[in-house]
């Protein structure tokens, strides 16, 4: 009986022991995972690193070449509450979520949306924007389109940027059109200004600026955007530290008031547009 006793205390003992071992373990293991969080690494660094994509009115350079937009805004406030300094790295959108991976910058504040596919590569936000697919047309060559179905025919030619949820659209209500990709905005609105193309796609509100900026060439056919989309920040996957800081940053800023502030400005004004002009 005092045998048995002795051989029960001893496992009580190893237990303990193993029970110790292993809360040890989790913490130096939650410790490891809080330094090498980006956040963490951000603050310890002084510096928040911004991969974006050229995209007016969400991120352009003004006349001085200083960068401009919506997003620029956003990254530039949250890096002023993370009490450091913001840099932007400009990256083709089409290499731009392979380019977080590889860590050339820590997020990317640059109008993606969030959807399954990507998800399966990144971690999302929770939504700061929303936007939508609009097209502006080209007078010339869709002279009396008005609904998608019109652009939706193998005689027609649309233009989106290359790796874009734009693309996905024009494949998604428009599969029998003609998609010619680019990797750059810039060149998809010249192909239709050039009448190359019968319209651009693209996130509003651009098409609604195209179309005012060049009236004589642009017009939308379409009254409504023809879909509606959630905005995130992209990070890497697997960093709930830092996901956890942007989204209760996200939710933050917009109780107070200041993303809707931001939006109307860049979005349902043109008071920028000499900033750039």
């Amino acid at each position: 009986m005092k045998k048995r006793s002795s051989v029960l205390q001893a496992a009580v003992v190893v237990a303990l022991v193993i029970a110790f071992v292993g809360v040890a373990s989790a913490g130096k293991l939650q410790q490891q995972l809080v330094q090498e969080s980006v956040v963490e690494q951000v603050v310890k660094r002084g510096v928040l690193r911004v991969g974006m994509s050229t995209f007016v009115p969400w991120a352009m350079k003004d006349k001085t070449g200083k960068w401009i937009g919506y997003e620029i805004d956003v990254a530039t406030r949250l890096a002023k509450d993370m009490g450091v300094k913001v840099e932007f790295v400009p990256t083709k959108w089409s290499g731009i979520i392979p380019a977080l991976l590889t860590g050339k910058f820590d997020v990317i504040i640059g109008s993606m949306g969030i959807r399954p596919k990507r998800n399966l590569k990144v971690n999302f936000s929770i939504p700061y924007e929303y936007s939508g697919m609009s097209m502006a047309a080209s007078k010339k060559l869709a002279a009396g389109f008005n609904s998608l179905e019109d652009f939706n025919r193998p005689d027609v030619a649309l233009a989106a940027r290359l790796g874009s949820t734009a693309a996905q659209a024009c494949k998604k209500f428009m599969p029998k059109a003609q998609l010619r990709l680019f990797d750059d905005n810039s060149q998809a609105w010249q192909e239709v200004l050039n009448d190359r193309v019968h319209a651009a796609v693209g996130s509003a509100p651009m098409p609604l600026f195209q179309s005012l900026k060049y009236p004589e060439k642009l017009f939308l056919p379409l009254e409504k955007n023809f879909t509606k989309e959630p905005i995130g920040f992209a990070v890497r996957k697997g960093d709930y530290d830092t996901l956890n800081y942007f989204n209760s940053w996200i939710t933050i800023v917009d109780a107070e008031g200041w993303l809707t502030e931001r939006q109307h400005f860049w979005f349902e004004t043109r008071d920028w547009a000499n900033m750039i002009e």
